[in-house]
């Protein structure tokens, strides 16, 4: 980096364009000093000479065609004519102002501009971006596209520096996955998981057949919204395994995914899928096979637990399906009447609410504690609640806005229960 800062260079450009604007500003003057001979404003009286030959153009038109005779022609040429002295009379004097008069100008607007460059808002994160840049700008370039693996140790003095510059640098190269992928990296070792996710959206669409980049993004994916599969997620690993359908860690992905949906005839479709491809490989794979018998069981254990549970049908009232925002989240839980902690609850992305409907299903795999299951609750004979909840900022506890129904009491045997959502939380 050259001694001459980014802010040095801002200043420097700034003077010369507010010089230049000083400049145009006092060119009329300028120009009315070189040509003394001619100290009047002529602009006007060349427009009247211009409207008097179009004027008397129009005349003769008019004599030709036989519109108006001689007579009435001579009177109005003499009339425009006449209309053409007086304007000719009255001249404006150009008043030439002194050099004490244009420096003045030459030096306010720089001034001026400057002044309202530094009052208008507060520059300081600017400044500081900038200043980031010129220290370690280098070095975030050669951190995104892999020249070093670790920076020196004198460019992390300050973290905040070399995060901003190698946002700024990712930005400016925007049509990079690469680079995208590398602040990802960056935002998972900062633990900004939503950022890394945001950052990994934008490597796969700029590079979608890139494996790797579309293998990180499913998996970060799947890990930050608790094992589940979302739309996106789901949608890249189809994507992955049309192109490659052997590719085994979006076999285990899929496979996870349907299990923590309750699609256990799909988990377990993708455990012998991935069962199939592993045993075809030349080579011992006796453990990855043991692991993959030990997940089919966990598969079989759970859709027994899910078996137990209640299936529970939300509906919401079409007046309310306008409050309804995309990013929204839908609670469901299943309580003792008397109050405590739900037995089961699930939190869901609004999408799961189709038609103003979502079918789901609450178990023991929805316990919130160990000690506090469904099936327990009910050995015991306790009375149940069902209850459902749209929450706009997604908080477990209600708030004013979210919209609600009437908790639902179930019976001892009953596995099946419908929530109407019906009112607004005041």
């Amino acid at each position: 980096m050259t001694s001459f800062s980014t802010f040095g260079l801002f200043i420097a450009l700034s003077l010369l364009i507010s010089l230049i604007l000083a400049v145009i500003v006092i060119m009329p003057w300028l120009k009315a000093a070189r040509r003394p001979d001619k100290p009047v404003d002529n602009q006007l009286l060349d427009i009247n000479v211009a409207v008097f030959r179009a004027r008397l153009a129009e005349l003769q038109m008019d004599k030709d065609s036989g519109v108006i005779d001689d007579t009435h022609y001579q009177n109005q040429k003499l009339e425009l004519e006449r209309q053409l002295l007086d304007a000719q009379r009255e001249v404006t004097l150009m008043v030439v102002p002194g050099v004490k008069s244009r420096l003045i100008v030459m030096i306010w607007v720089p001034v001026l501009a400057a002044l309202a460059y530094l009052l208008i808002g507060d520059r300081t994160p600017v400044f500081t971006l900038w200043a980031s840049e010129d220290k370690v700008g280098q070095v975030a370039d050669d951190l995104l596209t892999g020249r070093i693996d670790q920076p020196p140790a004198w460019a992390i003095e300050d973290g905040n520096q070399l995060i901003s510059a190698m946002q700024t640098n990712v930005h400016r190269h925007a049509d990079d996955p690469n680079r995208w992928m590398r602040l990802s990296e960056l935002f998972l070792s900062l633990e900004a998981t939503p950022s890394a996710i945001e950052a990994l959206a934008r490597a796969y669409r700029l590079s979608p057949d890139n494996e790797e980049i579309a293998t990180t993004y499913a998996q970060i994916s799947f890990f930050a919204n608790e094992g589940q599969l979302n739309v996106d997620s789901r949608r890249v690993l189809e994507d992955l395994l049309v192109k490659n359908p052997q590719h085994e860690g979006a076999q285990m992905l899929m496979a996870m995914g349907e299990a923590r949906s309750s699609n256990f005839e799909a988990a377990q479709g993708w455990i012998s899928r991935l069962r199939g491809s592993i045993a075809a490989k030349p080579g011992d794979h006796t453990q990855a096979l043991a692991s993959l018998d030990e997940l089919s069981a966990n598969v079989n254990a759970q859709q027994q637990q899910a078996a137990q549970g209640i299936d529970v049908t939300v509906t919401v009232n079409s007046s309310l399906l306008p409050l309804i925002k995309g990013d929204d989240v839908l609670f469901v839980a299943i309580r003792d009447v008397n109050g405590g902690p739900p037995f089961a609850a699930k939190r869901l992305p609004i999408s799961v609410i189709k038609q103003a409907e979502a079918n789901i299903s609450l178990s023991d795999l929805d316990a919130m504690m160990p000690e506090r299951t469904l099936a327990q609750a009910r050995a015991d004979k306790v009375q149940l609640a069902v209850v459902a909840r749209i929450s706009h900022s997604g908080n477990a506890i209600a708030e004013s806005g979210d919209l609600s129904g009437n908790p639902v009491v179930v019976s001892s045997e009953q596995n099946q229960v419908n929530v109407a959502i019906n009112q607004q939380v005041p």
